[in-house]
């Protein structure tokens, strides 16, 4: 979970002139062009100085000199509370900070906006000081007025400090409903749901994740909890690592080498033969002591390709005689594979539409894909979005529009 930057204080400072080479008398032109009376004047123009030199703490040490002074008049006690917010602030002393904007606040000599940038700024003291409670109340007080994205994620990562989950779902759900979940608040959400053992909605927010912030670790994660939900079918193994492949998550020689087998068990070994070469150009396969392996596994793609590719007719033959729609549809997306795009999704269409499949959602799926590996986009996304299933099927699918989708990096 990445860190918000709490930089409101340093802002507002500066643009009312709380720093250490702004003039003291410059801060409020409006109230100091009232004479200050010497006991006043002096103190508060030493203070300035002491700030100009960095020694804040020195000219806190001065400002409390003055609170002993009586009869100050409205003019003189706002400025001495506008020298002391900034002295504080920059000391580090947000106990003194925060009264100080408190009072200013208060005063009724602040514009609307220097009240709401100094509102802002408060927040920032009441966080740095770990007084979150304070903090929160103040950001909706002024989310009641106004929506401000910036306070809602300070009150966010407030209430996940805080370990208030129930207020924390709620303002996440609120920003869900309204479309506006950043990724750390996405971030946050699944936490929550980690922590509520909600399985269901934790994949649901992973999706999002993934779908929107394309990254190894969502990807890995979503990919993993999908085989691991009760009923997954392991036939479906294969297209997991064709995700992994498309998501650029396959970094070992295992996994090439393992995809690799699985695809030429699935008969597509032109398939296979691509998987490798982006194995030996990751550098994964083609060096260290399996080397002679990972060739091994090259030339039987190769050579399976070829015996395929001689027996083509003969096995499409045979699939329609046998009315085998599955193989069918098998040959078919082996063919777009290598490259024979026309004619294998032209048997997957036929076999799609057929009556006695054995898993009627598989070849759909499969056609969703092969229309992806076609080039053919919007084809492999309406298709895809008509895949059903219990077993993996539709959550796989739906995947793979996500992969489709995915922005460019």
């Amino acid at each position: 979970m990445s860190k918000f930057r709490l930089a409101h204080l340093g802002l507002v400072m500066a643009a009312l002139g709380f720093t250490a080479a702004a003039p003291v008398v410059g801060l409020a032109p409006a109230y100091a062009a009232e004479t200050l009376r010497p006991e006043i004047g002096k103190p508060l123009q030493e203070a300035q100085q002491l700030m100009k030199s960095g020694k804040n703490k020195e000219a806190l040490a001065k400002l409390r000199q003055l609170d002993s002074v009586s009869g100050k008049s409205a003019n003189e006690t706002y400025l001495i509370e506008r020298t002391r917010a900034g002295a504080a602030s920059q000391a580090g002393d947000y106990d003194a900070a925060a009264k100080s904007f408190e009072y200013l606040i208060g005063s009724g000599k602040l514009s609307a906006s220097e009240k709401a940038q100094m509102s802002k700024g408060l927040i920032g003291i009441y966080m740095r000081s770990g007084d979150l409670n304070k903090a929160n109340a103040a950001i909706q007080a002024q989310l009641k007025d106004r929506d401000d994205p910036e306070l809602r994620a300070y009150l966010l990562q407030n209430y996940y400090k805080q370990g208030n989950t129930a207020a924390l779902e709620t303002e996440l759900r609120n920003a869900e409903k309204a479309g506006r979940m950043t990724e750390d608040q996405l971030g946050m959400l699944a936490n929550v749901q980690l922590k509520k053992n909600d399985k269901a909605g934790y994949v649901n927010t992973i999706e999002k994740l993934a779908a929107n912030y394309p990254k190894a670790q969502y990807w890995t994660d979503l990919l993993n909890r999908v085989q691991s939900k009760p009923g997954f079918a392991s036939r479906l193994t294969i297209d997991v690592w064709r995700l992994r492949l498309a998501n650029n998550l396959m970094k070992k020689p295992s996994e090439y080498m393992e995809m690799a087998q699985l695809v030429l068990q699935a008969r597509a070994p032109a398939e296979a033969i691509k998987v490798i070469d982006k194995g030996y150009k990751a550098g994964a396969l083609g060096t260290g002591p399996d080397a002679a392996r990972h060739q091994r596994l090259k030339d039987l793609a190769e050579k399976n390709l070829a015996e395929q590719n001689k027996t083509l007719a003969t096995e499409e033959a045979q699939a329609r005689k046998d009315g085998d729609n599955d193989g069918l549809a098998t040959l078919g997306y082996a063919l777009v594979q290598s490259g024979q795009t026309d004619k294998g999704l032209k048997m997957l269409e036929e076999a799609s539409k057929a009556k006695n499949l054995k898993y009627p959602e598989d070849v759909k799926l499969r056609l969703g894909e092969a229309y992806a590996v076609a080039g053919k986009k919007q084809q492999a996304i309406n298709t895809l979005k008509t895949v059903g299933g219990k077993d993996g099927t539709a959550d796989l699918a739906r995947y793979f529009i996500m992969a489709i989708n995915k922005p460019a990096a």
